[in-house]
């Protein structure tokens, strides 16, 4: 793999008919609507909590003046939300000179709010092709403990299940006493047909088997990357992006999508959207495993880069195009250039501010951004292309896992004084 240091003229109106008066008709008087209720201070204060512990997590450690900057309250009600937080165990409040040793200038210092990934914590569960991962993940986006095991080829989601708990089993003796789960997520790798999460009976087995991560929540591995760089990786900062994973495992290698919309993720019906693998590109083009023609994944894939190159891995390919091998060149060339191809066409329908590349396809940019960049202009619109940026995904293999982590958190951060967590270590 290549390392990345580290972007109709209108119609005429028709003629106008004679008006011709009509008897006036006496209509009911519609019903006035009620006003709406005005939010309690109760749920005033709930939400504001919600909103400064949400910005540590992302952020992380802030200080009280920041706070108030950032969401616009004042300084002795920032005080008193992040005093609720620290008796509540999710942050802490420490001067600045207690943890970096600088000396104390005169003046009091405004307090450092720092979230406790320590003590609150979710489990994050990924189903991949060919493996089987889990791992605990901390307030705040931190990745404190992982575990891994093959996933044997053709084995049922169901039956993935014994070996994902097992694995949150081995997780648990390194959990400090007192430290409070507030769930679990799971990230589920797409299959040949473009399977994009576990069915109800998937997640009800896992619940099952993981009290201790409930609630559970699930979503599509892609999407969950798309997820985690928008909040704390290559898209920090971007309400639109387009996510896209090349992955070596699988019928060929396939090609995962993650879409954020104004900071929503956009999974479609069923958590089934997104699968711009299967978008096709060419109709006269080689099969793909899920029965069409011309994926986009047959011309992008890992399989793709391998064709005519002779070489045993995408990656070799890779580095034998790096080397000045003429077909492996010609073959990344031929890649980089369906890439953009595609990515023009995903630019015209999200208008995203960036497109992030992740797996194969990060290694296939990062060799030839250029060829990717100019099939794009050539090809997307002006209004849509030129403010669009092309980024190498930062996360890498964490991504999902920390997606699948956003996932459980995301009640605690709307309510953090709400419903007690899910489970005490």
């Amino acid at each position: 793999m290549v390392a990345i240091p580290r972007q109709r003229p209108r119609p005429e109106p028709a003629p106008a008919a004679p008006a011709v008066p009509a008897p006036p008709v006496a209509e009911p008087a519609a019903p006035l609507a009620a006003p709406a209720a005005a939010p309690s201070k109760e749920e005033v204060r709930r939400h504001n909590l919600g909103a400064l512990l949400r910005h540590v997590h992302v952020h992380g450690a802030t200080s009280r003046a920041e706070l108030t900057h950032s969401l616009g309250l004042n300084r002795s009600t920032i005080g008193a939300l992040a005093a609720d937080l620290a008796a509540a165990g999710l942050v802490s409040e420490q001067s600045p000179g207690e943890t970096t040793g600088e000396v104390r200038r005169a003046g009091r210092p405004s307090l450092i709010v720092r979230p406790l990934p320590a003590r609150v914590y979710a489990y994050a569960l990924a189903v991949d092709a060919d493996r089987l991962r889990a791992a605990r993940v901390g307030l705040g986006g931190v990745l404190l403990d992982a575990r891994t095991t093959e996933r044997p080829p053709g084995m049922a989601l169901l039956d993935a299940v014994g070996p994902l708990a097992g694995l949150v089993r081995e997780l648990t003796p390194g959990v400090p006493a007192g430290a409070r789960c507030v769930g679990g997520g799971v990230a589920v790798a797409h299959a040949a047909a473009g399977v994009a999460a576990p069915d109800d009976a998937v997640e009800a087995a896992l619940a099952d088997a993981l009290p201790g991560a409930r609630p559970l929540a699930t979503g599509a591995t892609a999407d969950l990357a798309a997820l985690a760089e928008h909040v704390r990786g290559a898209a920090t900062g971007c309400a639109n992006i387009v996510y896209l994973h090349g992955d070596t495992a699988g019928a060929g290698g396939g090609i995962g999508g993650g879409i954020i919309a104004g900071g929503r993720r956009v999974t479609g019906h069923g958590g089934h959207g997104g699968e711009a693998g299967h978008m096709v590109v060419h109709p006269r083009g080689l099969p793909c495993a899920c029965g069409s023609r011309g994926c986009w994944q047959t011309e992008i894939g890992a399989a793709a880069l391998l064709r005519g190159t002779g070489a045993p891995s995408a990656g070799a390919v890779l580095e034998a195009a790096a080397r000045g091998d003429e077909a492996a060149a010609a073959a990344v060339r031929r890649v980089a250039d369906w890439l953009g191809f595609g990515v023009a066409n995903l630019v015209n329908i999200v208008n995203p501010e960036a497109v992030v590349f992740g797996g194969t396809l990060l290694d296939v940019y990062a060799a030839a951004p250029d060829r990717v960049r100019a099939k794009l202009d050539a090809m997307a619109l002006p209004v849509c292309r030129e403010h669009v940026r092309l980024r190498p995904a930062v996360l890498g293999d964490d991504a999902p896992l920390l997606g699948a982590a956003e996932l459980a958190f995301e009640r605690l951060l709307a309510d953090p004084l709400g419903e007690p967590v899910a489970g005490v270590a």
